[in-house]
């Protein structure tokens, strides 16, 4: 167990949690700014019983009466009921998690995707900027939307599931239950799958890529273009479809700084070296990596209430 815990516990703060697959990550912010009070981590355990305890024991460390508590969480998130299904990592089918916590702390919970709530922690960072997309590159990869301080998630809460959309019918099969998915190509899981040589492969893709002496150049280069290609598809498609000013990457992905920020505006520049079009959207401008060392989720988590 980690901690950056205040002594005094502060009250009357929002609190923040981010569901991790191998920690449960909280801060507690300033009720009227995004300053972080103080941050408190416990390992995750699997099962949903284990899933809440861990929560609370979070939010109990950080504040003991804090006005609001917001948690980003994957799996399939009902953000109206606070019910989450299919945290495969946690090995959780079902929780009830927005009620079980509000039911144990008496006060109000909201529960998000945790990429929308990381969506407006980085909007928090960029606070300048009127639209921010936040491009998470995890396992999948899928964008959130933020217009003016306020989450994007459209008719049914699907806003920014650009990883499913098929581009290329005769390649991998998706879990989604399609063919061809830019999630099968431009992603951490893509890049496992398709190279299994390095832990974690991208760093180690992009070194053998430029690297001519090494062994398995031609195969990295492959496997560089196949996953950048994606990704940059991806970006191309939020440029002409959100038009942000800004599109932050995170994830563990993105994890690998500024030599995967380099391959993505190289490939941005090869294509725009035969468009005018593209040229005129300025996109490498627009890129950025999430702030390192920042606990985007959770403070985005602890902002879910505002939304």
């Amino acid at each position: 167990m980690t901690s950056q815990r205040s002594e005094s516990m502060p009250s009357g703060v929002r609190v923040g949690i981010d569901v991790g697959g191998t920690k449960i990550a909280g801060v507690a912010l300033a009720s009227e700014s995004t300053d972080v009070l103080a941050e408190y981590e416990v390992p995750a355990r699997q099962g949903s019983e284990a899933l809440v305890e861990d929560v609370l024991s979070v939010v109990r460390a950080l504040s003991d009466d804090p006005v609001s508590i917001g948690i980003g969480t994957p799996g399939r998130v009902n953000s109206s009921t606070g019910e989450v299904e299919n945290i495969a990592n946690l090995a959780v089918d079902y929780v009830d998690l927005g009620r079980l916590v509000a039911a144990a702390t008496c006060v109000e919970v909201h529960v998000e995707n945790d990429v929308n709530a990381a969506a407006l922690g980085v909007a928090a960072q960029a606070e300048a900027a009127s639209t921010v997309v936040c491009l998470s590159i995890g396992t999948g990869i899928a964008a959130g939307v933020v217009r003016n301080g306020v989450l994007d998630r459209g008719f049914s809460g699907v806003v920014g599931e650009v990883g499913h959309v098929p581009i290329e019918p005769h390649r991998w099969p998706c879990p989604c239950g399609q063919v061809g998915c830019l999630e099968t190509a431009g992603s951490g899981g893509a890049a496992v799958r398709l190279w299994p040589h390095d832990t974690p492969p991208m760093p180690a893709i992009i070194r053998r890529a430029h690297d001519a002496n090494d062994p398995l150049h031609m195969q990295a280069v492959d496997v560089r273009d196949t996953v950048i290609r994606a990704i940059v598809d991806i970006i191309d498609m939020l440029a002409v479809t959100v038009d942000p000013e800004k599109i932050i990457l995170a994830g563990g992905m993105a994890k690998t700084g500024q030599p995967l920020l380099d391959e993505i505006c190289a490939e941005l520049s090869r294509r725009a070296e035969g468009s005018k079009f593209i040229t005129s959207l300025h996109l490498d401008d627009r890129l950025a990596l999430a702030p390192s060392g920042v606990p985007v989720g959770a403070i985005g988590a602890a902002l879910c209430g505002k939304n």
